[in-house]
């Protein structure tokens, strides 16, 4: 008799696919012409996508479709497993999302001014594991930086997790 193994799920996929504003001051600043998206999972890990596009006049979008992956294996990635159980184990954990960070990018003439964090938006890992269910091309809401109540736009991102949280959720249950 053969046994199977379940396997151990080692990636949590993420996907930005595109960001639309809503009319805010955001919109309305000539400072912020460039944006780019960062993806952070807790204090381990920062991607943000390769390009810095051209801020969307109100009511259109702009498309980074960029991918990247979490790798959370056991044998290179012990901290971020650990993280992922944490998540499961302790309902109070403040940080159990991926925030995404909204940055304006200066345009090359003006090298002075400083990368600034405009809006922050938030998946959270607890709850794909609570519907049991991915976000696959999700609307999620921007909030302001200066406002956090003030929605400032849509960021539309795919966030593949449930495998890898069921793969550290057996494993909590086998410790």
């Amino acid at each position: 008799l053969c046994s199977v193994f379940k396997q151990e799920v080692k990636k949590i996929r993420i996907k930005i696919t595109s960001l639309g504003l809503t009319e805010s001051r955001i919109t309305s600043d000539d400072t912020i012409q460039q944006l780019f998206v960062e993806c952070r999972l807790n204090h381990f890990l920062a991607e943000e996508t390769p390009l810095s596009l051209p801020k969307p006049a109100g009511g259109q979008k702009i498309h980074y479709n960029y991918s990247t992956v979490i790798n959370v294996d056991k044998a290179d990635n012990h901290e971020e497993r650990e993280y992922l159980k944490s998540i499961l184990l302790k309902p109070d954990l403040p940080a159990d999302s991926l925030k995404f960070t909204v940055v304006s990018d200066p345009p090359e003439d003006e090298q002075d001014l400083e990368c600034e964090d405009i809006g922050f938006a938030y998946v959270s890992l607890k709850e794909i594991f609570q519907k049991q269910r991915d976000i696959i091309d999700q609307d999620i809401d921007v909030f302001d930086s200066q406002d956090a109540s003030a929605v400032i736009g849509k960021l539309t991102v795919t966030v593949e997790a449930l495998q890898a949280l069921r793969s550290v959720h057996e494993e909590c249950k086998n410790d």
